[in-house]
């Protein structure tokens, strides 16, 4: 421990947005990585955005020392942890330099790839929609301090002020999030190397005491969250890593934090490791008992009682109830029940920057709202003291009572629904009548929706929203785009078309737009990963769908071609999981409600003469609960609202699903039972992973394990598609085996999307004719 414990601010955010406000750092990335912003550029760039984000934290209330958390990244949290302790796979060890370290260009290359080699895994972060890299490991791996980052951001950070509070992902979250390199031996557990990584981070941290750093936070979100270790095991474990860090009087005074949930009985193990505060996540978790609390002593509790995942206003005097709860069952535990400080329940990042630019929503929702600096503020509101306690088992935000929240109509449609209305004919009888309706070869080819847009396509959508673009002529850009697509793909010679979405801004804002109970935002952009950024619509209130939203499109553009066009939709848990919903009901209800909505959408596609409808889900498995226990209800709901949307459509008609960058082993069954003809999964990048889980006895549905990693700008080989072509086809049966790349490709260039797709056709043609390849039973 050390000798004397520094003070710790009262309000502390355990995180901000580090993209901009105006979005800086993926305009600089993006102008970096395309050559139009040289090294100093680029570093001048990332620079600026630190200290106007620094200034703004001040104003914000967050100028004293380790007050702001220092949050940036280049690219990703995991990625800088992994980065500076040499966790770098044998196959990309090209990016250490001849020092050891690895500098800008070799991180990029880690997260984006290069000619000829793809980057790292990427997945979900926890049960949110960032995305983190998966870093690899294996028992020679050379673990040393590669990159001083964190050092360097706060010795910056003394110039622009007090200095912030550097955060490192920590090593027990680090090795558990890590997978096997691929050199690895079989039965490697990336925790065998746990005491060396804690011994990097030990010399990082004192690193960081010499440069002046009072403070460090050390994040372990695993703890709240079900793992391959049971209690015992991850508090034995965190004794390795944190305490064993703690021990050591050359280092900073820790803050470990465990956001994402609460962590019950290991706050005991947390309390143990010596640390000087531990970080709670009061909004998902429930307020400690005070036998949980027993051995707090004199570690200082920070209480994460301001939501960091949703855009709703804290009940301040809810929350002030539970700080003056906490207090109490601290002093009777022991503790010093002032010894509090106050915080998010998460990082901000996965909220937009602030409130301030947002002219267009409805000032009865705008009070309603709170984004990263309203919740500062709030944050520094409970510090302070300035807020009345209310109930401790009041509403956890302000409570929503304007109109277009309830909506009587939907909700008794919503209560009418039976068992009947999630149910479809057997798939072999479906199977059979697709197969003769559609007539498509084995290993048909198809791609995901959306097809690069380009500058003219987006002039013409923001030209249409400013009113400079009248109908007509919005409606003539997009069809001419439209046509160009359809032409493309039948010259590349897919078999299944689409119509390549040039009208959709974002897949789930789109639909936002054009269904009743939403609210979009102008400026309201989060960070998915690297530069890639969404702007979450707010789902408010019933949802109902007043009018078809994108009939007119898929028809237009199978009046083009004799080739099956799909329609493309966006599915209700994706819709829920890419917006900030209402907290004032279960996901379930909300659900059921969007379920319904695309319903209606479907019926009309295939009443337009639509035979193939693809319905996307992402996202289902992002909002699987951190605890197992809890994995049943959801997944109950989740898959009940997809055949909600699906399950009116006659057999001919062919229901597809998309899912995507995230862990589906462990939801294959949700998978198989959402009971759609086929399911197209994210397979490139995780090299097939997922084939694993695949029993085709058991998933007797069409699959197309995608075969191009379209979050990397390299060309994927025709040998290279061949030989996972070759692998899927062994297990799932060239009968069954789709072929496509892993998502859609929107922000992929027009001519790397164009040789991907010949190489992609091209590999398929030939898969087909290989007699070598044994075909699954």
């Amino acid at each position: 421990m050390t000798p004397t414990v520094p003070a710790l601010p009262a309000a502390l955010p355990i995180g901000y947005p580090r993209i901009g406000p105006d979005r800086e750092l993926k305009k600089a990335e993006e102008a970096y990585w395309a050559g139009r912003l040289d090294a100093d550029g680029f570093a001048e760039a990332t620079r600026t955005l630190r200290r106007a984000t620094r200034a703004r934290l001040a104003e914000l209330g967050l100028a004293g020392a380790s007050a702001a958390p220092e949050s940036f990244s280049l690219y990703d949290q995991v990625l800088d942890a992994a980065v500076a302790t040499g966790i770098v796979p044998t196959r990309l060890a090209g990016v250490l330099g001849a020092d050891g370290t690895v500098g800008t260009d070799g991180y990029f290359e880690l997260a984006r790839g290069t000619a000829e080699q793809g980057p790292l895994e990427m997945t979900k972060w926890f049960d949110t929609n960032y995305h983190h890299l998966v870093p690899e490991i294996g028992p020679d791996t050379d673990l040393h301090v590669a990159s001083t980052q964190v050092v360097d951001l706060f010795r910056e950070s003394l110039e622009d002020g007090e200095g912030t509070r550097p955060a490192l992902v920590g090593p027990l979250t680090l090795l558990l999030l890590s997978k096997p390199a691929d050199d690895a031996p079989e039965g490697f557990d990336p925790l065998d190397r746990l005491d060396e990584l804690v011994a990097v981070y030990a010399q990082l941290l004192s690193a960081l005491r010499e440069a002046g750093a009072p403070w460090v936070q050390i994040e372990e979100p695993v703890l709240a969250a079900d793992q391959r270790l049971d209690a015992a095991q991850l508090a034995e474990a965190l004794q390795r890593s944190v305490g064993r860090l703690a021990a050591s009087e050359d280092r900073p005074a820790i803050l470990l934090a465990t956001p994402y949930g609460g962590i019950g009985d290991l706050l005991a193990a947390a309390l143990a490791t010596g640390v000087e505060a531990v970080h709670l996540d009061l909004t998902r978790g429930d307020l400690p008992s005070v036998a949980q609390l027993t051995g707090v002593g004199t570690t200082r509790i920070v209480a994460g009682l301001v939501e960091g995942r949703t855009v709703w206003r804290t009940e301040l005097p809810t929350a002030a109830a539970r700080l003056a709860e906490l207090r109490s069952r601290i002093t009777e535990a022991g503790g010093d029940g002032e010894n509090v400080s106050v915080s998010s329940s998460v990082s901000l990042q996965h909220v937009p920057h602030t409130l301030d630019r947002e002219t267009s929503l409805p000032a009865e929702l705008v009070a309603t709202l709170a984004f990263a600096d309203e919740k500062i503020a709030e944050i520094v509101e409970l510090a302070a003291g300035q807020v009345a306690p209310g109930s401790v088992d009041g509403p956890r935000s302000v409570p929503r009572t304007f109109a277009g929240v309830r909506d009587e109509a939907v909700r008794e449609r919503a209560a009418a629904v039976t068992d009947a209305d999630s149910t479809r004919t057997d798939h072999e009888v479906r199977e059979e009548a697709q197969r003769q309706a559609l007539g498509l070869p084995d290993l048909p080819t198809t791609t995901i929706g959306s097809f690069p847009q380009v500058t003219e396509v987006r002039r013409a959508r923001a030209a249409h929203r400013r009113g400079t673009l009248d109908a007509a002529g919005y409606e003539q850009a997009m069809k001419d785009e439209i046509a160009r697509v359809i032409t493309l793909q039948e010259e590349l010679g897919l078999d299944v078309l689409v119509h390549g979405e040039p009208e959709r801004n974002d897949m789930v804002q789109y639909f936002a737009e054009n269904l009743d109970g939403f609210a979009v935002t102008e400026h309201g952009w989060v960070q998915s990963y690297g530069s890639r950024c969404t702007r979450p619509s707010i789902l408010f209130g019933d949802v109902s769908r007043p009018a078809p939203i994108t009939v007119p499109w898929a028809t237009y553009a199978q009046s083009l071609t004799p080739h099956p066009v799909k329609g493309m939709l966006t599915g209700p848990v994706t819709i829920l999981a890419w917006s900030f919903v209402r907290d004032d009901q279960p996901l379930g209800e909300t659900a059921d409600q969007v379920g319904l909505a695309l319903r209606d959408e479907v019926a009309d596609l295939e009443a337009a003469g639509i035979r193939i409808i693809q319905v996307d889900e992402p996202a289902l498995r992002e909002l699987l609960p951190l605890r197992r226990a809890d994995h049943a209800a959801y997944l109950d709901w989740s898959v009940r609202s997809f055949r909600l949307a699906t399950s009116g459509v006659e057999d001919t008609t062919q229901i597809h699903t998309h899912l995507c960058y995230s862990e589906f082993n462990v939801v294959v069954d949700a998978i198989n039972a959402l009971d759609a003809d086929v399911t197209s999964i994210e397979s490139a990048r995780s090299r097939g992973e997922i084939l694993e889980a695949v029993d085709p006895d058991a998933f007797p549905r069409g699959i197309g394990p995608g075969v191009w990693d379209i979050h990397s700008p390299r060309v994927p080989t025709t040998e290279e598609i061949v030989d996972q072509l070759r692998r899927a086809r062994a297990v799932v049966g060239a009968r069954r085996l789709w072929v496509n790349p892993d998502c859609g490709l929107k922000t992929r260039a027009y001519a790397e999307t164009e040789a991907s797709l010949r190489n992609l056709v091209a590999a398929a043609r030939a898969a087909r004719e290989d007699a070598e390849v044994p075909a699954a039973v």
